[in-house]
């Protein structure tokens, strides 16, 4: 199993902050959030728009790293200048 850590403000739409993933081999970060479907649609919109910051077992990752059964793949937004992107900006 794979675990999917929501960060900050991200949770799926039923409001989850953790999902637990099974995978048959491995697969690319991508991938596994798109293989979760509407839970994590939002989330997969912000890794298109390069919205997203990852990591893998506490390691900077991408969307084209591959993860591993017992993996734990953090999830956090950004806007690129520091700030979360789901909120308003104060400046």
């Amino acid at each position: 199993m794979v675990t999917i850590a929501l960060m900050g403000e991200l949770q799926t739409i039923e409001g989850e902050r953790t999902l637990g993933c099974e995978i048959s081999e491995p697969t690319s970060v991508k991938q596994l959030i798109r293989n979760q479907g509407k839970p994590l649609r939002d989330v997969f919109q912000l890794l298109k728009e390069k919205k997203l910051m990852v990591t893998v077992n506490r390691r900077i990752a991408s969307e084209d790293t591959k993860v591993n059964e017992g993996d734990v793949v953090n999830l956090v937004a950004h806007d690129g200048m520091g700030r979360s992107g789901l909120t308003p900006s104060l400046y």
